[in-house]
């Protein structure tokens, strides 16, 4: 085995920032650039995006979404229709104030997100309740300006999804915002093999000109929260602003009801920081760009690239499958592999082909076994689904060993001090009470669970001690 790549990753034990930042640097995931704050990703990295893509895509399409494209530029006069909204991006906006050499005679926003966009154009297409709902999506990229980057989980331009929906009424808009957030939660569980907690942001939390945002939170390796995914209702208010009607059934004027939600390519941080280890990344099998790879060992003797290149061949018709013939040594390939996070490592040589058999490796826990060729093919698919498991699993008891229950402040300051992950407590509901604890805590909301009726850890505010409202999970968070 070939040690060198695996030494040239931190560990996360000593520095999981940095350890972060080797396993995508060093699994080729992303390529720093010249513009400060934005990232190239490179095919591996973009093939991850692109599996989850797929699957998302497949998802919404299934639920009725059709996809459309948007422009890039938002005049600034129609940001400013929705005060909320604009005050809440404010800080994050960039402009664009010269075409070619000339001034422009109104600011042009890059878009930070496209609420507004999509208002603008339902207001020329929904005049009457045939016209909905309107069930759209964009796969996009989106710029704000943050101060402070780091690769995928936050940067100045990133790629996501933008779900943007119009509804004849309330019911029908929030049956949808709670739809959208399941779809990101199977997503994100069945997919990812990423365990998630569903609920609803604080008002202090929620998403700008949103009258509820729903969201699911993750668990990180370092105890820290991982925001995965978010689902709005906008009530009709984007709709009054920028002058949206319907003729309803009764031939009455109606404002329509507004939903968005999103996911982006934070999902990929999400995935190296959920199930990563100091070999590198582990990928779960659907969004692995190579589920399967086959090395051939003593790859100059007779018959073996040839039986490799066979093993690959009837692989690719169950799973994505490569073969490697490079000239590198074994050693080498398998630490490489590792480091790329492929989920099942097929190893074959001239002894193996004599026995008809070859060498399985899974990259989640190690183990390896021999197997029957005549079996490879049934073999593989079995495992993947295992590790799919087993990462889930393993991160679900991560989260369960990193959930606290504070029950007063002193308790509260105690575990965020020293305990690494999710605080459950009860809150009295104040925003105010909320900041505070922030400033003197350290920690943020994370949600209110959708099932916090079935837990009740006191009857007071965990930090005021005044008469609780909500169970909500606090934490550290990216």
């Amino acid at each position: 085995m070939d040690d060198k790549k695996v030494k040239e990753i931190t560990d996360m034990e000593v520095d999981f920032a940095k350890w972060y930042t080797d396993v995508v640097l060093k699994a080729e995931l992303i390529g720093y650039t010249s513009v400060k704050g934005c990232m190239v990703i490179r095919p591996y990295g973009y093939a991850i995006w692109e599996n989850i893509q797929k699957i998302l895509d497949g998802m919404f399409k299934q639920t009725g979404h059709e996809n459309v494209c948007m422009p890039l530029f938002i005049p600034e006069s129609l940001l400013q229709k929705e005060k909320d909204h604009i005050q809440g991006f404010a800080p994050e906006v960039a402009w664009v104030t010269m075409g070619g050499e000339e001034k422009l005679e109104e600011r042009l926003c890059v878009r930070p997100t496209s609420e507004t966009l999509f208002c603008d154009h339902y207001k020329n297409i929904v005049h009457s309740y045939r016209d909905l709902p309107k069930l759209y999506n964009q796969w996009c990229s989106v710029v704000r300006w943050e101060k402070t980057t780091r690769p995928f989980l936050r940067s100045r331009e990133f790629l996501w999804q933008e779900g943007h929906t119009l509804h004849a009424t309330e019911e029908e808009a929030v049956k949808e915002t709670r739809q959208m957030l399941d779809i990101y939660a199977n997503m994100c569980e069945e997919y990812l093999a990423m365990p998630v907690i569903k609920g609803e942001k604080t008002e202090k939390e929620r998403f700008a000109g949103a009258k509820q945002t729903f969201t699911i939170e993750a668990l990180m390796h370092d105890g820290k929260a991982l925001q995965s995914g978010t689902s709005h209702y906008f009530g009709n208010g984007f709709a009054k602003a920028f002058d949206i009607q319907f003729t309803d059934k009764d031939n009455k004027l109606q404002n329509p009801f507004q939903t968005s939600w999103g996911v982006s390519t934070r999902l990929i941080g999400a995935i190296i920081m959920c199930h990563g280890d100091n070999s590198g990344l582990v990928l779960p099998p659907a969004v692995a760009p190579i589920q399967a790879v086959v090395i051939p060992v003593a790859a100059h003797k007779e018959g073996v690239k040839e039986k490799a290149c066979e093993l690959c061949e009837r692989l690719s018709k169950v799973c994505r499958a490569k073969v490697d013939l490079s000239e590198q040594s074994p050693g080498w390939k398998y630490a490489e592999y590792e480091m790329k996070g492929v989920p099942v490592r097929i190893e074959i040589g001239p002894r193996d082909i004599e026995n008809n058999c070859c060498v399985i490796a899974r990259r989640d826990n190690g183990e390896k076994q021999t197997v029957q060729l005549c079996d490879l093919e049934q073999t593989v698919q079995k495992l993947l689904q295992d590790i799919r498991d087993n990462l889930y699993n393993k991160a679900l008891l991560r989260r369960e060993q990193m959930t606290y229950t504070a029950r007063n402040k002193e308790e509260f300051k105690d575990i965020a001090d020293n305990k690494p992950g999710f605080i459950k407590a009860m809150w009295c509901g104040d925003s105010e009470c909320e900041e505070h604890i922030k400033e003197e805590i350290g920690v943020t909301s994370r949600c209110i669970p959708f099932n916090a009726d079935k837990e009740h850890p006191g009857d007071t505010c965990v930090y005021c001690g005044k008469k609780a409202k909500h169970l909500l999970y606090f934490g550290k968070a990216y």
